[in-house]
């Protein structure tokens, strides 16, 4: 019996399950989305969740138990670095599993499975943008440009005011070039 036996072996051995789902979380975190059958993507939710709940607290400790789980360096330092960061006010709840069609050829459940904070179409907020470096330039302040503006304003409305009397002087122009390609014409 299976009384209480929450766990779903997929099929494979103990090592086999391991790999495979190391591999999936890797993947998941790499490319923030992957697609895969639905049994796999809930196993892999339940398996790649608290890790990326230990990548919130950025400790020697924490990365090495995360590196026994993926085995992968640079999966972990991106989990670490831009992940982390992501999550960091989520309270868990890191993926979102979403079900697609059944495969053609043996007509399995197939799901994706992404991470929440980076699908730009469910998010409701702007992504931010990055602050700019505050940088120290030679000779001058910002006082300057500040002063140049409103010249930028006036030469604007200028050139908005000399716009409708060109157009208007190229469109009396046109009937007279037609006129002159009529009389042209009438000479030959």
């Amino acid at each position: 019996m299976r009384h209480g036996k929450k766990h779903n072996h997929l099929g494979r051995t103990t090592s086999h399950r391991r790999a495979m789902l190391a591999n999936m979380a890797s993947s998941l975190i790499e490319h923030k989305r992957i697609t895969t059958t639905l049994a796999k993507a809930k196993a892999l939710r339940v398996y790649v969740e608290p890790l990326i709940t230990k990548s919130k607290n950025d400790t020697t400790h924490s990365r090495r138990v995360v590196f026994s789980y993926l085995q992968n360096k640079d999966v972990v330092a991106e989990l670490f670095r831009d992940v982390a960061a992501k999550v960091a006010n989520r309270p868990g709840g890191y993926t979102r599993i979403i079900k697609l069609e059944n495969r053609f050829g043996d007509n399995a459940e197939m799901a994706m499975i992404e991470l929440v904070d980076y699908n730009t179409v469910y998010t409701t907020e702007a992504p931010a943008q990055p602050e700019k470096k505050a940088t120290r330039r030679r000779g001058g302040s910002g006082k300057a440009k500040k002063a140049d503006a409103p010249v930028a304003a006036t030469e604007e409305t200028a050139t908005e005011e000399v716009a409708p009397e060109a157009s208007a002087e190229a469109s009396n122009d046109a009937p007279a070039a037609e006129g002159n390609a009529d009389a042209t014409e009438e000479k030959a």
